[in-house]
């Protein structure tokens, strides 16, 4: 797109694609684990009870997040990510009602389906209008990821002792209205890309899809989104088990986990900003290989040390890693195809947060305990790293462009090495 185009006012823009994602991803998926203790005594759930909840989210997530992408290619993204915004208030507003299990499982999966029509599309929304700045705005989104978990951990324990046991109704309806917040400043301020209100991709043929689908470049991209959440989450997961399982207080772990939350603030939108200037690829291969050693950190030694670099370095780089990939999974077609050549790519990731945690547990439970599961952790982002060298030497011209057009050389923020 020219930059003298005619584009929404950028701050506005980048700041309800922030606040989208703290409400769907921060909200909607991560507050549930700080909720759940006050709600499962009060509902009278099982274990495997409030375990299925949480599956079914992000069942949800998986199963219609290629459907929310493709429906932002047809009818634009803004509708899209409306729909997906208003159907998470819906789930907010019954879960702060709720009494009976079917209904709860119910809400939880609206609140996966929201996600999957609003995260996906407003990425590409903002990967589309604003492509030289790409890295950067991505990154500005991905912080909302760090700072719903701060707000999430102060504000509920507060809510707790304010509204005693019916404090966890009343986060779900602060959650609600905050959502519908949302959802009024997008109608307000949030516009569609012209392209993506001029163009029909979702009614394109289907060999058009999979021309995207089958994309050796996408492929690659895709498999590395996959393989980060895989990584991720067996660290979101079992990481502060480890510490303490090494003989470290649970109140040290979390000032480490609140450390990591604040630096992943700014490490997204710094990350970015370098790929920017730097090259994707090169800023993604660095951003891989930190990651790599702050995994490896713990296998080498449980000490203090080792386990408040592991948090130091991981929340310096975390937050960098998804918003390359994210915008890595944008540079490689023509905007009109970024909505689904994005949700594809984030298949890959959620197939990966599903199955980290069900191979960490076993080996945990299996082998040698944590080390045999952060060790198979860093050979699978060993991996990944070598598929980062690969997307350092992709061309600086879409893998899939403009139908009857000739390649168009981007913005130096681009993946080649330079």
């Amino acid at each position: 797109m020219p930059q003298n185009a005619d584009r929404p006012n950028m701050i506005l823009t980048v700041l309800c694609d922030t606040l989208t994602s703290l409400v769907v991803i921060g909200f909607a998926r991560l507050a549930y684990g700080i909720i759940l203790p006050a709600m499962r005594a009060d509902l009278g759930l099982s274990y495997q009870q409030a375990g299925i909840l949480s599956t079914v989210t992000a069942l949800c997530y998986v199963c219609f997040v290629l459907a929310g992408g493709l429906a932002a290619a047809r009818w634009g993204a803004k509708a899209s990510v409306m729909f997906g915004m208003l159907t998470v208030t819906v789930g907010f507003l019954g879960l702060a009602i709720a009494t009976h299990f079917w209904l709860v499982m119910f809400l939880m999966g609206l609140l996966g389906f929201g996600t999957a029509f609003a995260f996906a599309p407003m990425v590409a929304l903002l990967a589309t209008w604003f492509p030289e700045q790409r890295g950067l705005v991505i990154g500005y989104m991905s912080s909302g990821v760090g700072i719903s978990v701060l707000l999430t951990g102060v504000l509920v324990p507060i809510l707790f002792d304010v509204f005693g046991e019916q404090g966890w109704r009343v986060s779900w309806g602060m959650f609600a209205a905050s959502a519908l917040f949302v959802t009024v400043m997008i109608g307000l301020f949030v516009r569609n890309p012209p392209k993506a209100t001029t163009t029909a991709a979702g009614q394109l043929p289907s060999e058009v899809k999979w021309r995207i689908y089958r994309n050796p470049r996408v492929l690659i991209v895709a498999t590395t989104y996959g393989i980060i959440g895989l990584g991720y989450i067996v660290q979101t997961v079992f990481m502060v088990s480890f510490m303490v399982e090494s003989g470290h207080t649970e109140a040290i772990a979390g000032r480490f986990m609140a450390m990591m939350g604040l630096l992943s603030i700014a490490g997204g939108p710094l990350w970015g900003w370098l790929s920017d200037r730097w090259g994707r690829g090169n800023a993604l291969a660095m951003c891989m290989f930190l990651v790599l050693i702050a995994v490896a950190l713990p296998i080498t030694g449980q000490t203090l040390p080792h386990f408040f670099l592991h948090f130091l370095v991981m929340g310096a780089s975390v937050n960098g890693l998804f918003a390359m990939i994210q915008t890595s999974a944008t540079d490689q077609v023509a905007p009109r195809y970024i909505p689904i050549a994005f949700s594809f790519a984030t298949v890959f990731f959620a197939f990966g947060q599903f199955l980290g945690p069900a191979v960490g547990g076993w080996l945990i439970e299996n082998t040698s305990g944590f080390t045999a599961a952060f060790s198979f952790t860093f050979l699978v982002l060993s991996v990944g790293f070598g598929l980062t060298l690969l997307i350092r030497r992709f061309p600086n011209e879409w893998a899939v462009g403009e139908p009857k057009a000739v390649p168009i050389q981007l913005s130096e923020g681009r993946g080649a090495a330079k």
